[in-house]
């Protein structure tokens, strides 16, 4: 079992980013996504707080090196600051289902930020990948208009753009997250992220002065129960699977399987949230995702 510990971690973090990416986009409705942002991330740090006191016998991450404080402080800026301040957005504006399946193209963006910061090469096979990966996505957010024969977009443009911008936080925040990992406890590197969101976000209410938004969110009541629950699946466990899935093999076949997420919200759009899903939406989510996996597996 232990021999695909990676494996695993990777592909329940898709049923995790499934789970919370559901709950999110309703409680978003309710109480907004910047007041969300900030609520979460509370309670997916009591949760890890908690789980890293059992398993480790340290509420805080005081045993990590300044260098990873470092990395992982600006992994969590990037990545759950940024990256999720637009990611939420996008869930409210037009779905988690669309939101996560323009997240799919992720990996084509990490490949191309490894390339720039990291001076990673990229092989044919990789940009061949990143090309159908655009192709599945394009597939679903892009129709024709009936009347003028034009391309335009499927969805709110404004969504679909906090979803790209999402996904370049995300992308972004994991390469620079992996220069402060090593081999330091996933679970307490990602302490260090939510701290460091927490603190952006704290200033940000401050300086907007609109903590009353967070406190008002708190009477709803039914809003706070998904809160909850996709803070579990979220913050706590999805995104430490995903560091746990990155430590034990390879950094692109975790990104694939990790990818899977979009196909496993078509079920649920269909028999849970009873939503009409063409056809067209999802050969795009199995082509964005076969575009993954010839990136980093075939």
């Amino acid at each position: 079992m232990n021999e695909y510990i990676g494996q695993i971690a990777a592909v329940t973090t898709a049923v995790c980013w499934a789970i919370t990416s559901t709950n999110f986009e309703a409680a978003g409705k309710k109480i907004g996504s910047v007041p969300l942002n900030i609520i979460r991330l509370f309670i997916g740090f009591i949760f890890l707080s908690t789980f890293t006191l059992i398993t480790r016998g340290q509420i805080l991450p005081f045993d990590a090196s300044l260098n990873a404080w470092k990395w992982l402080t600006i992994s969590g800026f990037i990545g759950f600051f940024i990256g999720d301040l637009l990611l939420f957005e996008a869930f409210i504006r037009i779905g988690a289902r669309i939101s996560m399946l323009i997240f799919a193209s992720v990996p084509p963006m990490s490949g191309i930020l490894a390339y720039i910061i990291l001076g990673e090469s990229m092989s044919q096979k990789q940009i061949i990948g990143m090309i159908v990966t655009l192709i599945g996505i394009s597939i679903v957010i892009l129709v024709k208009d009936e009347g003028s024969k034009k391309i335009k977009l499927s969805h709110s443009v404004s969504g679909i753009l906090f979803a790209f911008g999402g996904a370049f936080g995300q992308s972004l925040g994991y390469i620079v997250g992996k220069l402060g990992l090593g081999n330091y406890n996933p679970f307490a590197a990602t302490q260090i992220r939510i701290i460091s969101a927490m603190v952006a976000f704290s200033l940000f209410f401050t300086i907007k002065r609109n903590w009353h938004l967070v406190f008002d969110s708190f009477k709803e009541h039914k809003a706070m129960i998904r809160v909850t629950i996709g803070s579990f699946f979220g913050p706590f466990l999805g995104v430490s699977l995903s560091l746990l899935a990155v430590q034990h093999i390879n950094p692109g076949v975790a990104s694939t399987l990790m990818a899977i997420t979009p196909i496993l919200l078509i079920p649920v759009a269909i028999f849970i949230k009873k939503e009409k899903v063409f056809f067209k939406e999802i050969l795009g989510a199995f082509i964005a995702v076969i575009g993954v996996s010839v990136i980093f597996i075939f």
